[in-house]
């Protein structure tokens, strides 16, 4: 079978290219700043599907699974779960409630950390929601590319 090479479109690459450090500082304000306006660690992590989009509108299927890996991305979800239970048993071992916000006496009011633990837990729920989103995002498209060889071979 002569399979012709899928060249994407220069322009769409580039674009995508160009928007691509844009989405990743806005994700990264969205979660960093959460506590102190609106938006916070689920909201800046479920814009990780733009970023995976970009990706894939860019470069396509094979460039996107490549730069964010399935393995990875699992073990970091892992992770971020634990750090968060971590995080609310620290009021616990301090002799307060589960996760109730031990370290507030640092920062000052409208610094980027003056909220204690409710920061540490808002940048936590961030990387959880964004590895789990982005599996998420890749699976959808995996089964897109799927759907799309079989309707070719057909």
């Amino acid at each position: 079978m002569n399979e012709k090479p899928v060249v994407k479109n220069v322009i769409a690459r580039c674009g995508c290219d160009r928007i691509l450090p844009c989405v990743v500082v806005y994700i990264l304000y969205i979660i960093l700043h959460g506590h102190l306006s609106p938006g916070g660690g689920f909201q800046g992590g479920v814009l990780m599907v733009a970023l995976v989009a970009l990706v894939y509108l860019g470069h396509g299927y094979g460039r996107t699974v490549e730069t964010f890996s399935y393995h990875l991305l699992h073990v970091t979800e892992g992770c971020a779960s634990i750090f968060y239970v971590a995080l609310g048993l620290l009021g616990v071992a301090l002799g307060a409630h589960f996760a109730e916000n031990v370290l507030y006496t640092h920062g000052a009011i409208g610094d980027l950390y003056s909220s204690g633990t409710i920061f540490w837990m808002n940048v936590t729920v961030g990387v959880k929601v964004i590895t789990g989103v982005g599996s998420i995002a890749l699976l959808m498209l995996g089964v897109l590319k799927d759907a799309a060889d079989e309707k070719e071979v057909k």
